[in-house]
């Protein structure tokens, strides 16, 4: 029996929470809420919008009425690189595969934890998710019209006051308004429309989800494997339901979100014991630095933080702050592993955070690092965590280009 956040959809996860900031009418706790002024007069799973399009610049058409039977996917290929129409056309043909969707995938960091976001197709990436969620019109409307349907578990960590996530922690990630808190397919945290994947820099198909039917999905991976090479992760997403993660898949890292996404770069890694992962050496190789920086000293991590992190600590040094920051109790910059007890990665394994004054700057606290000093970072393009809704008041991360000239 699957015991997924997809498929446990007994009480508060069975019902769907769709919602219109400022006009959502309130259900009794365990039922969906849903905007009745939105869904009143057009019935659902009509061909015509059924609420009102959010985001007329991001919005796409919205899809018709739900067909067929929903069979939530069993098995994900995730690619660097956008799949051609013919290793698709393969996949489709292997033994043992049922049905594809071609969707888009990449993760953006909030509060420091990387979240899976694809951009899907509503009319046909429904199908590929538990019933309860494919068949409700109104999530994939709000999708269409421009919103983020994101899993309800997230909606503390990612929602602002204002009811949008932010997909990205650069100062120029897109704010993207939540329309539903709904289950999605397995690996997947949240869901925009394809006009929002081009927005957001994403590869545009580069990823598929697959439904094996009647067949085991440890049968149909050999040849699925074969078939898109060494490059491409191929995951068991039911191994992924039972232990958070397909160890034996080579994984993909690749950040979306704003300009500082784009130069750190994608890489692929796999999973090591304790924690830790392999990065591709190619991209350690062109990316990682070990470099000599002002009050610290020999630091390692990614190369395009070192011009913004030398300025900070040059200015705190010339402001005659240098005792403020304490070399001895710095804890890192460049770390090749999961956040700890999750399968979750941090900016620290892209080598654009680092963590100082640790003893006295615990998460959950206000901190005890001198706020000039965090105000000086933040001049120079990095985020503080002690900003954040569960404090990390140790962590800075790089969150804009800031020409230090």
């Amino acid at each position: 029996m699957k015991t997924s956040r997809t498929h446990a959809v007994a009480g508060g996860l069975l019902s769907l929470a769709v919602l219109v900031a400022g006009c959502s009418s309130a259900a009794p706790e365990g039922e969906p809420g849903v905007d009745k002024t939105a869904s009143e007069g057009s019935p659902s799973g009509s061909s015509t919008p059924t609420v009102p399009v959010a985001d007329p610049e991001h919005a796409v058409d919205p899809p018709p009425k739900f067909k067929g039977v929903a069979a939530p996917a069993d098995m994900l290929v995730y690619d660097q690189h956008p799949l051609s129409d013919d290793l698709v056309n393969r996949i489709k043909k292997a033994e043992g595969v049922e049905s594809v969707v071609r969707i888009s995938l990449a993760q953006a960091s909030i509060q420091n934890e990387l979240i899976m976001v694809a951009a899907i197709d509503p009319a046909t990436y429904r199908n590929f998710t538990p019933s309860n969620a494919a068949k409700l019109q109104e999530i994939w409307d709000r999708v269409a019209g421009g919103e983020v349907a994101i899993l309800p578990e997230l909606k503390s960590k990612l929602e602002d006051d204002e009811g949008y996530v932010r997909l990205g922690n650069d100062a120029d990630a897109p704010r993207v308004h939540v329309g539903a808190y709904s289950p999605q397919a397995e690996q997947i945290d949240a869901v925009v429309n394809e006009k929002w994947g081009e927005e957001l820099g994403m590869r545009l198909g580069n990823a598929l989800l697959i439904t094996t039917g009647i067949h085991s999905p440890a049968a149909v991976r050999k040849p699925v494997e074969k078939i898109v090479g060494k490059r491409a992760s191929v995951q068991n997403l039911d191994v992924v339901a039972r232990l958070g993660l397909d160890i034996d898949a080579v994984q993909t890292a690749f950040l979306t979100g704003g300009s500082v996404a784009a130069a750190v770069g994608t890489f692929s890694y796999r999973v090591l014991a304790g924690g830790r992962i392999a990065p591709d050496p190619a991209w350690v190789n062109e990316n990682i630095r070990s470099e000599v920086v002002p009050i610290l000293g020999s630091v390692t991590c990614h190369k395009v933080i070192f011009p913004q992190l030398r300025a900070a600590l040059s200015e705190i040094q010339g402001q005659g702050m240098a005792s403020k920051i304490h070399p001895d109790e710095y804890a890192g910059c460049y770390y090749p592993r999961f956040i700890a007890n999750t399968n979750k990665l941090s900016l620290h394994a892209f080598g654009i955070a680092l963590d100082l004054n640790v003893p006295g700057n615990q998460r959950g606290t206000v901190g005890e690092i001198d706020r000039k000093v965090v105000a000086i970072f933040e001049k120079w393009g990095f985020t503080w965590g002690g900003r954040w809704s569960w404090t990390d008041p140790m962590h800075f991360e790089m969150n804009a280009i800031v020409d230090p000239r």
